[in-house]
């Protein structure tokens, strides 16, 4: 298990797609061999497989991804490792779902097709490309933050809106090399299955993700800007995969960087420059007090408020 920096905590995002039949009878066992080891974070669980993020000690999380391999199924999980100084998650989920990651298309199967992996190491001389139009499949608020030079941003609100963008500029995707990316990988899977399945063949994507390229490229040779949203309480991560400077709105849970901080519209826990226009007098009211419930429980050491 190779981590970027020591620390007391190693966070692990996990996926494989798999024919995982019996899936429903995996939830409360993984459930428990995860909560018996302090292991917190979320697992999703799906006919097509398995994906999530979670944290623990080093042992922990390096059990249960030696507990998935050996599974036929999970044999070669594909695993992302980092580091938190402090537990980035609140507790331990592992939920069952139609699909591991939600395009809302039937028959799309990244075990059948799926776009050429391009290795970290690779990337920037396939993105630096004329011919290639590379195409960052994450969501808005995810971009916001940080994407490769010269990407373009799909501003999709979730990634169910990814495949009406792609039939809307499908004409700009035909004949060009089309390279994707996004944070680990899975997104990936499934968007260039998808493109693929249009009759698009030139499709690539970034394997392991903008996590895998910020752990392996170094600063001075990248082509990343800006830090990487993660799901987590981290926020995001940067080269090498230190932990940003981004922090969410606890209003409407859009990553801020600082100098949105320092906007008038700007109130911890109630509102941002994203959500401010959109939110009431009443709904802010309502943050204000969560958020003063979540400062008293930080102060009384209770733990992490629900609302924080």
């Amino acid at each position: 298990m190779n981590r970027s920096t020591p620390a007391p905590l190693c966070v692990a995002a996990l996926y494989r797609f798999c024919r995982l039949e019996a899936f429903e009878a995996l939830r409360a066992p993984l459930a428990a061999f995860c909560c018996g080891r302090g292991i917190k974070g979320t697992l999703l669980l799906a006919r097509e497989g398995i994906n999530g993020t979670v944290a623990g000690t080093e042992q922990a999380i390096g059990e249960l991804i030696a507990h998935l391999e050996a599974m036929p199924e999970f044999t070669g999980i594909e695993v992302k490792y980092s580091a938190a100084e402090e537990m980035p998650f609140h507790r331990m989920k592992v939920r069952l779902k139609s699909e591991i990651v939600t395009m809302g298309i039937d028959g799309i199967d990244p075990l059948a097709s799926v776009g050429a992996y391009v290795e970290a190491n690779d990337w920037n001389a396939l993105i630096s490309d004329p011919d290639t139009i590379v195409v960052d499949t994450r969501n808005d608020y995810e971009v916001s933050i940080g994407t490769f030079s010269g990407a373009v941003d799909p501003q999709t609100k979730s990634f169910r809106e990814f495949p009406a963008w792609v039939e809307k500029h499908r004409s700009e995707l035909e004949g060009r090399k089309v390279a994707m990316f996004c944070t680990g990988g899975i997104r990936c899977e499934k968007a260039t299955a998808y493109v693929k399945s249009l009759g698009i063949d030139d499709v690539f994507h970034l394997k392991g993700g903008i996590l895998k390229y910020l752990e392996e490229v170094p600063a001075e040779e990248s082509l990343w800007q800006g830090e990487c949203f993660v799901f987590d309480e981290r926020v995001s991560v940067s080269h090498g995969l230190a932990v940003g400077d981004a922090e969410l709105c606890r209003a409407c849970r859009h990553p801020l960087m600082p100098e949105e901080l320092l906007s008038p519209k700007f109130e911890a826990g109630v509102s941002c420059p994203h959500c401010h226009d959109a939110r009431s007098d009443e709904d802010r009211a309502r943050y204000a007090e969560r958020n003063r419930q979540v400062e008293l429980a930080e102060k009384r050491g209770s733990g992490p408020h629900i609302g924080s």
